[in-house]
């Protein structure tokens, strides 16, 4: 016989049942923010921020200070006589210990009267804006490693990057975009470690965009045969079995990224292409940026995307300038390598990046966005001051220049230095844990609190050094 429930036993199971709903309900909403699959959410800095976003131009191959940002007029005097201390192996190759001047045209620019030779006729008109960084130094001389220091800290395989770092630290602005982007054309030498999360969880990695598809994203659209409620249904179910896989498994932290990634995603259908449509730029714009010259187009479309990033929230965008001409005409998939013949190829880059470079930072300025953005222009090392072969110059870790322009810096201001002739640097010497630190703060972090414990050691991206270069800050 088959036993009724009472009355008083329908009411306690409904309750029950109600209970469950509204549980199951909040559960939902509160794996939206900042639960399990929202490790993207807003984070307070630790005190008062300078900057919001940092748009990084990286000029591939490594440019030569003493061709571009730091003169020396001693150089220009002693071509063709020996380089006093030189090192043949400085570099990759072998150089030949004799001076090589630089063969283009400088010129004093601004109120602060910098030096600036003739291959940036439109950046020379905004040198009262940045700050030189004249005595940079890193440990690596080849572009993989030297890369992977620059961004990483170290050269050591599986550390994540700083826009990692940053996102990590931060978290998301705009939750329907990336917090970190990544722009390339031909992948840089050491490519996805360049721009890696490590062994942060993968919610803090790069999206890559590729200019050569004309930075299209990879299975972004919706499928056709789907609507939008049919789409909220499937990610529904998704994290719901996500979610029940990491509750049986908490020590696998990468399903919260895989959750957030599908959210993000879904998220992206409608903001991502609004943020990389150009043709809603005016033609003005389109013409000040220099998208109608083939010389400079790809790079100008990078430039323009990322003001367009940056105006939506996105933390950090880095663009990685793409193809240079060696001395011979061929094509260099690493721009700024100047073994053979510095003139051609440093002319060439120079009429590749100059224009929209400057572009980015006259609209930045325009819109006010320059009072929150820092625009950072450098490579993976500069290049030495005796020549390889006849015209060339190898890599040189020892001294280069990189300059930032915009929020929380000075403008028109020049910081350490290299000797007279431009080899290494020689007064307040600056190495990558050092421009990471005052990055770091820049953003309102302190780089030796942003810390992630791993195989049972806390790591940071300044590893064991850094020191906040105060003397710059605005």
């Amino acid at each position: 016989m088959i036993s009724l429930p009472t009355r008083r036993r329908f009411l306690q199971d409904s309750g029950l049942g109600f209970g469950s709903l509204a549980l199951a309900t909040m559960l939902h909403e509160e794996s939206r923010g900042a639960g399990v699959a929202d490790p993207l959410a807003a984070k307070a800095p630790h005190f008062a921020a300078k900057v919001k976003s940092v748009i990084w131009l990286f000029m591939t191959g490594g440019p030569s200070q003493v061709d571009t940002w730091d003169y020396k007029p001693e150089l220009q005097k002693r071509d063709g006589q020996d380089l006093s201390g030189a090192d043949p192996k400085t570099g990759f190759f072998t150089t030949s210990g004799k001076c090589l001047k630089s063969p283009f045209e400088w010129r004093q620019h601004g109120e602060s009267g910098t030096w600036v030779p003739d291959l940036f006729p439109h950046l020379s008109r905004h040198v009262d804006k940045m700050t030189f960084l004249h005595s940079m130094y890193l440990r690596q001389n080849n572009h993989a490693p030297a890369s992977i220091e620059l961004m990483c800290g170290t050269n050591r395989p599986g550390l994540p990057s700083m826009g990692s770092w940053m996102t990590y630290g931060l978290g998301a602005e705009n939750q329907n975009l990336p917090s970190f982007v990544v722009l390339h054309d031909t992948r840089p030498r050491g490519d996805d470690q360049i721009w890696s999360p490590g062994f942060l969880p993968k919610s803090y990695q790069a999206l890559t965009l590729d200019a050569r598809r004309k930075e299209a994203i990879d299975n972004l659209a919706r499928d056709a045969k789907h609507n939008d409620a049919q789409q909220r249904s499937q990610l529904d179910l998704i994290r719901q079995l996500n979610q029940e896989h990491a509750a049986a498994r908490p020590t696998q932290n990468d399903l919260a990224a895989r959750i957030n990634s599908y959210e993000l995603a879904y998220r992206m259908q409608m903001a991502a292409p609004d943020a990389l449509d150009l043709a809603k730029e005016a033609d003005t714009t389109h013409k000040m940026y220099g998208l109608n010259q083939p010389e400079c187009a790809t790079f100008a479309r990078q430039c323009l995307i990322a003001r367009r990033l940056v105006e939506r929230g996105v933390r950090f965008v880095q663009i990685f300038a793409g193809k240079g001409v060696g001395g011979d005409g061929s094509v260099n998939d690493v721009p700024w390598d100047c073994h053979s013949d510095v003139q051609t190829n440093h002319r060439s880059c120079g009429l590749h990046t100059d224009q929209p470079a400057a572009a980015l930072l006259s609209d930045l300025a325009s819109r006010g966005l320059l009072e929150s953005t820092l625009v950072i222009w450098g490579g993976e090392f500069g290049r030495t001051s005796d020549s390889q072969g006849a015209k060339g110059r190898d890599h040189n870790p020892n001294g280069f220049t990189i300059w930032m322009a915009g929020a929380g810096v000075k403008g028109g201001f020049h910081y350490g230095a290299t000797d007279e002739f431009g080899y290494k640097a020689v007064d307040k010497k600056v190495h990558v844990n050092d421009l990471h630190a005052t990055l770091l703060h820049l953003f309102g972090l302190e780089h030796t609190k942003l810390t992630h414990r791993f195989n049972g050691r806390d790591f940071r991206l300044t590893d064991v050094g850094g020191e906040v270069i105060t003397e710059i800050l605005a």
